[in-house]
């Protein structure tokens, strides 16, 4: 007995100091950064003859942020650009690894067509759903055209604007959700299938029962990883609409970009970038609560 306290107390030391690159490394690439980040919110900076200088205005830059009405509008189309997008992400990747799941022959081609998107660089997208757009010669308005359909300024209509970047973000993502949840399939037990083919489970039924309690974990990490990256999306807004028109497709990130690298403030930029982190954290734990509670209520 007495040679067992000082085992369990070197296995624990062991643990630790196996543990302890990774928690150095999350320490200085990521809590680090954030109590930067921080204190830069809690000044004004400013630059003068190439030196930064800093002035103390403590919650000064968060107070602020009841007023900008240009964040407000950010957080509401940050808000409705990641539940649309997102929600139908994961049913179109969802229905496409079902597909796929099933296919007896061909599945590397239709694997390989469904992941092209998602391997295509932003600026490339850009460029190419800008062209698409165009009111005068892009190809949507083009096939519009033969319906009967009057061109129409897709980027520039404020009714349409966010729709529209909603649109390239589904094409561009909807290969990621795919991804993630075809090897959530493909990696479910085949007897649990088997044993609900010999009760009689019709398709919907074993869709509903065995395939999507089963498959609740995978959706919930797929779910939480394209949360976190609708909302800090950018790419596409700042290359098809820079934001507007107005403030009809204005995200947080891009309104974070605009206080950093355009209005060179500083330390509110840090502000809204710690508001918008704590969104964030807030959005995954609630997703994760919530995916909690229904697993639980299902067991």
């Amino acid at each position: 007995m007495a040679d067992l306290v000082p085992r369990a107390a070197g296995d624990r030391c062991w643990r630790w100091l196996t543990i302890a690159p990774a928690l150095l490394v999350l320490f200085g690439l990521t809590l680090l950064p954030i109590a930067d980040l921080v204190r830069m919110s809690l000044h004004d900076i400013t630059w003068s003859g190439g030196v930064a200088r800093w002035r103390w205005v403590g919650g000064a830059n968060y107070a602020a942020l009841a007023g900008d009405q240009l964040f407000a509008a950010g957080i509401l189309n940050t808000v409705i650009f990641a539940v649309v997008g997102v929600s139908l992400q994961m049913v179109l990747g969802f229905a496409l690894a079902l597909f796929t799941s099933k296919l007896a022959r061909g599945q590397t081609v239709y694997r390989t067509i469904f992941l092209l998107p998602i391997l295509v660089p932003g600026i490339v997208i850009g460029a190419i759903w800008k062209l698409m757009y165009n009111v005068d010669f892009g190809v949507i308005n083009q096939l519009a055209g033969v319906l009967g359909i009057a061109p129409h300024d897709w980027l520039g209509d404020p009714a349409t604007a966010l729709l529209s970047v909603i649109v390239v973000n589904i094409w561009h993502w909807t290969p990621f959700c795919y991804l993630l949840l075809l090897a959530g399939l493909e990696s479910l037990p085949r007897d649990v299938y088997e044993a609900a083919t010999v009760d009689g489970a019709s398709a919907w039924q074993e869709l509903r029962h065995v395939t999507l309690p089963m498959m609740l974990p995978t959706i919930v990490v797929t779910l939480v990883f394209r949360l976190i990256i609708a909302f800090k999306v950018f790419d596409e807004v700042y290359l098809l609409t820079g934001g507007g028109p107005g403030t009809a497709t204005e995200v947080v990130s891009f309104s974070i970009y605009r206080r950093f690298f355009t209005e060179d403030r500083v330390g509110y930029g840090s502000a809204l970038s710690i508001v918008t982190l704590f969104i964030m954290a807030l959005v995954v734990i609630v997703a994760i609560g919530a995916a909690r509670r229904r697993q639980a209520g299902a067991a």
